[in-house]
């Protein structure tokens, strides 16, 4: 077996954008990269470290250093709200609570279809 090689540190701009984190390089505007944020675990390494890792490619697996703990606990929180199925989850549970205290479908009032509202209902 070959050892590893040793991870690089390089400093990137990075971007929250929905559900897609954008990285750039320090001088461009372009991004040189985006991780989409589904399917994925984040993970507090160390006091200013956090890594990101897909369940499909347990291998695959980004680090990043912020500048101070408190930065990183914000990143932390911040990405694992990124998801779509977090904010997925999200709506069901806010949509049956008003439908609890008011008795009417919040989505009615814009026109969702029943069969879209059908699949915002929890999966079986």
């Amino acid at each position: 077996a070959v050892p590893a090689v040793p991870a690089v540190l390089k400093k990137r701009l990075v971007k929250l954008v929905v559900n897609f984190l954008f990285y750039f390089r320090t001088d461009e505007a372009e991004p040189i990269g985006a991780l989409l944020l589904e399917h994925c675990k984040v993970t507090k390494e160390e006091e200013n470290v956090f890594s990101i890792s897909f369940i499909e490619e347990p291998e695959r697996k980004y680090c990043f250093e912020c500048a101070t703990e408190e930065q990183c606990q914000e990143w932390v929180e911040a990405l694992r709200r990124a998801s779509y199925e977090f904010l997925r989850r999200s709506l069901i549970f806010y949509r049956n609570e008003i439908q609890k205290m008011t008795g009417k479908d919040p989505l009615e009032q814009y026109g969702i279809s029943e069969e879209a509202r059908f699949q915002l209902g929890p999966h079986r």
